[in-house]
């Protein structure tokens, strides 16, 4: 593996957003996939927030917008069937930044972050049925910002990210007896600000950058192997493999059995779109985003659709929403 130094300084004048906007896609290429605007995230525009999803309704919530300079505790559910959003219970906690969020069964998980002065270790648990929030045990390891999380068969995962140092140590969640057990840590580097998906029993972390390095390396997890190591290396993340999928600040969401990673930054904002295939680890460059370019935006999947809100590009924050339709034809129109 060959890390990739990553330094980047991103200047707000309106002609560089521009180039920002465009990042590094090639306009003279054709890709395969379409991309639609939907009803607006309700809540006020940011960057850096949490979402989840309980049955067939999203949640997003949480975040900063630092023209405001706020970080928030407020959470909306967004009926994807009828394209609309409802203001839902506050999150009991400070409001907060990078943290991370699960959902298992009827419940959702959120915790972590930084609220501008700290980072933060408590945990809380939304129950959709009753719509309000419970607090839960303190996460295991020590308080942190930009990690990573996902569930599987009952169980929550919780790792990476940043503490003052670079992390890549994984805690898992029992809400059985609500608590917190460490388990093997990642193979390979540290990193903060990368991402996780689900596909097939099987977890996947990879992206993101550890003391400016954008980490090449990509890991499946398998929970079976438990409690001995249950990584697998995958393919590399290599540009020689003629891939630009490393990245940091990124998002992802999974349908119809592959994952798809969309924007974050790469040198500069980029809107680029890589599709995984887990039966062939071979990744495929789709159309890119279609809005503008951005850093810290979430992504959900419900009912096998794919969405993106939020996020920021420098100090421009959004609440747009797209939603990816991966084997239909481009159509700036829609």
């Amino acid at each position: 593996m060959k890390p990739i130094r990553l330094s980047y300084i991103i200047t707000f004048l309106p002609a560089v957003f521009v180039l920002l906007s465009c990042g590094d896609d090639d306009e003279g290429d054709d890709f395969i996939g379409n991309w639609i605007e939907l009803s607006e995230f309700e809540g006020i525009r940011r960057s850096s927030a949490v979402s989840f999803v309980i049955g067939e309704v999203a949640y997003v919530g949480a975040g900063f917008n630092g023209v405001e300079d706020e970080y928030y505790q407020d959470f909306w559910r967004y009926n994807v069937g009828q394209n609309f959003w409802q203001r839902v219970d506050s999150f009991p906690g400070v409001g907060r930044s990078a943290a991370v969020a699960f959902s298992i069964g009827g419940k959702a998980y959120v915790g972590l972050g930084f609220d501008g002065d700290d980072e933060l270790k408590d945990f809380y648990a939304y129950d959709a049925s009753t719509d309000s929030w419970s607090q839960i045990a303190d996460f295991g390891g020590s308080a942190r910002r930009n990690s990573v999380a996902f569930s599987l068969n009952g169980k929550g995962y919780v790792g990476t990210g940043d503490d003052g140092n670079t992390l890549k140590d994984f805690w898992e969640y029992d809400p059985e007896n609500d608590s917190w057990l460490q388990i093997p840590s990642l193979g390979g580097s540290k990193r903060e600000n990368a991402v996780a998906f689900v596909l097939d029993d099987f977890a996947y972390v990879g992206t993101g950058s550890d003391n400016g390095v954008l980490e090449l390396d990509f890991w499946r997890f398998d929970q079976t192997l438990l409690p001995d190591f249950p990584w697998t290396q995958m393919e590399d993340l290599d540009e020689e493999d003629d891939y630009e999928v490393i990245r940091e600040n990124a998002t992802a969401f999974t349908m119809n059995g592959f994952a798809y990673i969309v924007s974050g930054v790469r040198g500069s904002v980029t809107s680029s779109v890589w599709e995984y295939n887990p039966r062939s680890d071979f990744w495929t460059e789709k159309t890119p985003l279609e809005g503008a370019a951005r850093t810290d935006a979430v992504a959900f999947s419900v009912n096998e659709r794919g969405f993106i809100s939020t996020g920021r590009t420098g100090s421009s924050y959004f609440d747009d929403i797209w939603e990816f339709k991966p084997f239909d034809e481009e159509d700036e129109e829609d």
